[in-house]
């Protein structure tokens, strides 16, 4: 029985993306990266992950994209931490009312995503 628990990850920073990955599944996590939020829907659907990670500015679909799809198309309650750059206090807001269940300002540490992640997913 593969207990394994999938996260997609959606970020267009590679080294970022690589990085956060490697962390993860030192931890045992089985990590999938989308480049895009359309890449990002996709592995959601195919995979359902227990967990999504997503950065909110991303080209062709966004992170609160994501989060609606995710919410309302696929109606599930699968949590979703959303990374956005300082000063888009806005934009986090609208991430929450679809239904984030976490923020995290970039740039931020791998060790405490990993603390979030492990709270999230016991």
């Amino acid at each position: 029985m593969n207990n394994t628990k999938k996260i997609v990850l959606a970020e267009d920073n590679s080294v970022l993306s690589l990085l956060l990955k490697f962390r993860l599944e030192k931890e045992g996590y089985k990590l999938l990266i989308a480049v895009d939020g359309k890449q990002a829907i996709e592995l959601i659907e195919e995979h359902n992950p227990e967990l999504i990670l997503t950065d909110i500015m991303m080209p062709f679909v966004s992170g609160l994209e994501v989060i609606s799809h995710v919410r309302n198309k696929l109606n599930t309650q699968t949590p979703i931490v959303v990374f956005s750059s300082a000063g888009q206090e806005e934009i986090v807001l609208k991430a929450f009312d679809l239904g984030a269940t976490d923020f995290m300002s970039k740039p931020f540490s791998p060790h405490e995503l990993v603390i979030r992640v492990k709270r999230l997913l016991i």
